[in-house]
Protein backbone atom coordinates (compact mmCIF):
# COMPACT_ATOMS: atom_id res chain seq x y z
CA UNK A 1 0.00 0.00 0.00
CA UNK A 2 1.36 3.43 -0.89
CA UNK A 3 0.96 6.43 1.35
CA UNK A 4 -1.32 9.20 0.24
CA UNK A 5 -0.25 12.84 0.42
CA UNK A 6 -2.31 13.24 3.58
CA UNK A 7 -0.35 10.43 5.25
CA UNK A 8 3.13 11.55 4.23
CA UNK A 9 3.05 15.21 5.29
CA UNK A 10 5.08 14.44 8.45
CA UNK A 11 7.80 12.95 6.22
CA UNK A 12 7.84 16.14 4.17
CA UNK A 13 8.10 18.26 7.32
CA UNK A 14 10.93 16.09 8.64
CA UNK A 15 12.79 16.47 5.35
CA UNK A 16 12.31 20.25 5.45
CA UNK A 17 13.62 20.42 9.01
CA UNK A 18 16.68 18.41 8.03
CA UNK A 19 17.31 20.58 4.98
CA UNK A 20 17.05 23.69 7.18
CA UNK A 21 19.77 22.33 9.45
CA UNK A 22 17.54 21.64 12.45
CA UNK A 23 19.53 19.52 14.88
CA UNK A 24 17.46 19.81 18.08
CA UNK A 25 13.77 19.01 18.32
CA UNK A 26 11.92 19.69 21.56
CA UNK A 27 8.43 18.29 21.87
CA UNK A 28 5.52 17.66 24.14
CA UNK A 29 4.20 14.19 23.22
CA UNK A 30 1.07 14.56 21.09
CA UNK A 31 -0.88 12.28 18.77
CA UNK A 32 -0.99 14.97 16.08
CA UNK A 33 2.82 14.99 15.90
CA UNK A 34 3.33 11.26 16.59
CA UNK A 35 4.76 10.31 13.18
CA UNK A 36 6.93 13.44 12.97
CA UNK A 37 8.26 12.81 16.48
CA UNK A 38 9.09 9.20 15.53
CA UNK A 39 10.93 10.40 12.43
CA UNK A 40 12.95 12.92 14.43
CA UNK A 41 13.76 10.40 17.18
CA UNK A 42 14.99 7.97 14.51
CA UNK A 43 17.15 10.62 12.82
CA UNK A 44 20.71 10.34 14.12
CA UNK A 45 21.42 13.91 12.98
CA UNK A 46 18.78 15.24 15.41
CA UNK A 47 18.71 15.36 19.18
CA UNK A 48 15.16 15.02 20.47
CA UNK A 49 14.08 16.22 23.89
CA UNK A 50 10.68 15.34 25.34
CA UNK A 51 9.29 18.12 27.52
CA UNK A 52 6.91 18.20 30.43
CA UNK A 53 5.61 21.63 29.42
CA UNK A 54 5.92 23.72 26.28
CA UNK A 55 7.67 26.76 27.74
CA UNK A 56 10.66 24.54 28.59
CA UNK A 57 11.11 24.18 24.85
CA UNK A 58 11.51 27.92 24.34
CA UNK A 59 14.38 27.99 26.85
CA UNK A 60 15.89 24.80 25.42
CA UNK A 61 15.93 26.25 21.91
CA UNK A 62 17.46 29.50 23.19
CA UNK A 63 20.30 27.41 24.57
CA UNK A 64 20.57 25.46 21.34
CA UNK A 65 20.88 28.69 19.35
CA UNK A 66 23.57 29.98 21.71
CA UNK A 67 25.40 26.70 21.08
CA UNK A 68 25.14 27.24 17.31
CA UNK A 69 22.42 24.61 16.79
CA UNK A 70 19.11 25.17 15.07
CA UNK A 71 16.03 23.76 16.72
CA UNK A 72 12.28 23.37 16.42
CA UNK A 73 9.52 23.06 19.01
CA UNK A 74 6.62 20.67 18.40
CA UNK A 75 3.49 21.24 20.45
CA UNK A 76 -0.28 21.28 20.52
CA UNK A 77 -2.12 24.59 20.22
CA UNK A 78 -3.06 24.64 23.90
CA UNK A 79 0.66 24.92 24.67
CA UNK A 80 0.84 28.36 23.07
CA UNK A 81 -0.95 29.74 26.12
CA UNK A 82 1.75 28.24 28.33
CA UNK A 83 4.50 29.98 26.33
CA UNK A 84 3.30 33.57 26.18
CA UNK A 85 5.71 34.88 28.85
CA UNK A 86 8.60 32.95 27.30
CA UNK A 87 8.03 34.48 23.88
CA UNK A 88 9.49 37.71 25.29
CA UNK A 89 12.82 35.85 25.70
CA UNK A 90 12.92 35.03 22.00
CA UNK A 91 11.76 38.48 20.97
CA UNK A 92 14.04 40.55 23.20
CA UNK A 93 17.11 38.35 22.74
CA UNK A 94 16.48 38.07 18.99
CA UNK A 95 16.89 34.33 18.72
CA UNK A 96 14.89 32.27 16.24
CA UNK A 97 11.96 30.25 17.50
CA UNK A 98 10.47 27.80 15.01
CA UNK A 99 7.30 26.12 16.27
CA UNK A 100 5.18 23.46 14.62
CA UNK A 101 1.78 23.58 16.26
CA UNK A 102 -0.77 20.76 16.00
CA UNK A 103 -4.05 22.65 16.15
CA UNK A 104 -7.03 21.79 18.33
CA UNK A 105 -10.30 23.65 18.74
CA UNK A 106 -10.95 23.73 15.02
CA UNK A 107 -12.68 21.49 12.50
CA UNK A 108 -14.54 18.62 14.17
CA UNK A 109 -13.30 19.30 17.71
CA UNK A 110 -15.06 17.14 20.31
CA UNK A 111 -13.57 18.78 23.40
CA UNK A 112 -15.06 22.21 24.20
CA UNK A 113 -12.08 22.98 26.47
CA UNK A 114 -9.82 23.04 23.40
CA UNK A 115 -11.89 25.56 21.44
CA UNK A 116 -11.05 28.90 23.15
CA UNK A 117 -7.27 28.57 22.90
CA UNK A 118 -7.42 26.88 19.52
CA UNK A 119 -9.37 29.80 18.12
CA UNK A 120 -7.10 32.38 19.80
CA UNK A 121 -3.73 30.93 18.78
CA UNK A 122 -3.13 32.97 15.59
CA UNK A 123 -3.99 36.25 17.31
CA UNK A 124 -1.96 35.40 20.43
CA UNK A 125 1.09 34.67 18.29
CA UNK A 126 0.67 37.88 16.31
CA UNK A 127 0.29 39.88 19.53
CA UNK A 128 3.60 38.37 20.64
CA UNK A 129 5.11 39.57 17.33
CA UNK A 130 5.23 36.10 15.87
CA UNK A 131 4.81 35.21 12.23
CA UNK A 132 2.06 32.70 11.48
CA UNK A 133 1.84 30.20 8.62
CA UNK A 134 -1.33 28.12 8.25
CA UNK A 135 -0.87 24.59 6.95
CA UNK A 136 -4.09 22.92 5.86
CA UNK A 137 -2.99 21.03 2.73
CA UNK A 138 -0.67 18.03 2.93
CA UNK A 139 0.94 18.91 -0.39
CA UNK A 140 2.18 22.21 1.09
CA UNK A 141 3.77 20.77 4.25
CA UNK A 142 7.42 20.66 3.20
CA UNK A 143 7.33 23.96 1.35
CA UNK A 144 5.57 25.74 4.22
CA UNK A 145 7.99 24.48 6.87
CA UNK A 146 10.97 25.33 4.66
CA UNK A 147 9.73 28.91 4.25
CA UNK A 148 8.99 29.22 7.98
CA UNK A 149 12.43 27.88 8.90
CA UNK A 150 14.13 30.34 6.59
CA UNK A 151 12.22 33.25 8.12
CA UNK A 152 12.95 32.05 11.66
CA UNK A 153 16.65 31.30 11.27
CA UNK A 154 17.65 34.01 8.81
CA UNK A 155 15.40 36.68 10.33
CA UNK A 156 15.82 35.59 13.96
CA UNK A 157 12.07 35.65 14.33
CA UNK A 158 9.32 33.86 16.20
CA UNK A 159 7.61 31.73 13.55
CA UNK A 160 4.79 29.24 13.95
CA UNK A 161 3.38 26.78 11.45
CA UNK A 162 -0.18 25.98 12.49
CA UNK A 163 -1.00 22.48 11.27
CA UNK A 164 -4.76 22.47 10.91
CA UNK A 165 -6.97 19.99 12.66
CA UNK A 166 -8.51 19.19 9.31
CA UNK A 167 -5.12 17.97 8.05
CA UNK A 168 -4.23 16.08 11.24
CA UNK A 169 -7.70 14.67 11.73
CA UNK A 170 -10.16 15.41 14.49
CA UNK A 171 -9.63 13.45 17.67
CA UNK A 172 -12.37 11.44 19.30
CA UNK A 173 -12.91 10.05 22.79
CA UNK A 174 -12.16 6.58 21.40
CA UNK A 175 -8.46 6.76 20.44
Amino acid sequence: MTETASEQWPDDIHAALGAAGVRQVAYVPDAGHARLIDLCVGDHAMVTVPLTTEEEGVALLAGAWLGAARGALLMQSSGIGNCVNMFSLARECRFPLLMLVAMRGQWGEFNPWQVPMGQAVPEVLRLCQGLVFDLDRAAMAGETVAAAARMAFEGQAIVAVLISQRLIGAKTFVE
